[in-house]
């Protein structure tokens, strides 16, 4: 499948910004076989003093922007051409839950598709005792760890509702748990703390979630602005699999990935810093739909 993908960030400021230095994450990625990026603009008005481009660790692709004279807006604009496939899931293949701990302890790689980065506590995602205890719950004798993942991710969109009002982008990954409530953020956060908190490698994935469902089908949560889902390491021989646990599915050919990081922070669409003495306000659309072939 291919999507036409388009994203509108604009900020605008009550009185003009002096500076600003912004990290903008918001191109997809070239992602294996599943993923092709067809074309890509990103387009950034005013236009910035100052524009780097470069890739962290995990290979996620960042746009570097700097202002020096004053500006009261921003706006990007970010539009895009991805071949989708529909991934395939070798959950047969998924290592045993029991045997996950000796197995990770045998591994020396520490590249950037290790599981080792996604074992322990991140900036976003703590090692909670009821976040453990609520995975431990859902998890089975004798389950392999995509097995087990899933079943975590399903007794989580279970136990919490999708409610945009509910938390902001700074809201802790506890509190949104105690509240059962949240939005793709909270639901990833908490999930990866779950299957952490069980031993299991869980990472971050920030992108988008195809806009109009097919015909017939539900519309999903989500889709109006960026999406996130979690990508969890199911041993060697079937390496990673991503789940959307806001929307209880794997992730497949509606979900489109712009980077992968341990949590929300690795990968945020836009941070940064600005001189400012007023208040702002801030504006994201996307629209997501099927393109030519």
């Amino acid at each position: 499948m291919n999507y036409q993908i388009k994203l509108v960030l604009s900020y605008d400021y009550a009185t003009p910004a002096g500076h600003g230095h912004h990290v903008l994450c918001l191109l997809p990625m070239d992602a294996g076989p599943d993923q092709s990026l067809l074309s890509a603009t990103l387009e950034v008005s005013p236009q910035p003093e100052e524009r780097l481009e470069h890739r962290d660790f995990f290979g996620n692709r960042f746009t570097e922007i700097k202002f020096r004279a004053p500006h009261d807006t921003i706006r990007v604009t970010m539009t895009a051409q991805v071949a989708r496939g529909e991934g395939t899931v070798q959950r047969d293949g998924s290592l045993p839950l029991a045997d996950l701990p000796a197995r990770l302890a045998e591994l020396r790689d520490l590249g950037a598709q290790s599981p080792l980065h996604f074992l322990a506590p991140s900036g976003r995602v703590p090692r909670d005792a009821a976040m453990t205890r609520f995975a431990q719950d859902a998890v089975q004798p004798g389950m392999n760890v995509a097995e087990a993942a899933l079943a975590v991710g399903r007794a989580l969109h279970r136990h919490m509702r999708f409610a945009p009002d509910a938390t902001d982008v700074t809201t802790p990954a506890q509190d949104a748990f105690a509240r059962r409530a949240g939005v793709c953020q909270d639901f990833s956060h908490i999930l990866i703390a779950c299957l952490r908190g069980i031993g299991i490698p869980a990472g971050y994935v920030s992108g988008f979630l195809r806009t109009l469902p097919p015909p017939g089908q539900p519309r999903l949560e989500g889709a109006d602005a960026m999406h996130a889902w979690v990508r969890v390491w199911c041993g060697g021989a079937c390496g990673w699999i991503e789940f959307d646990p806001t929307n209880d599915m794997l992730a497949g050919a509606d979900h489109v990935v712009v980077a992968r990081g341990r949590d929300y922070s690795d990968v945020a669409p836009i941070k940064g810093a600005l001189r400012l003495s007023g208040g702002q306000t801030s504006q994201l659309t996307v629209d997501m739909a099927p393109g030519p072939a």
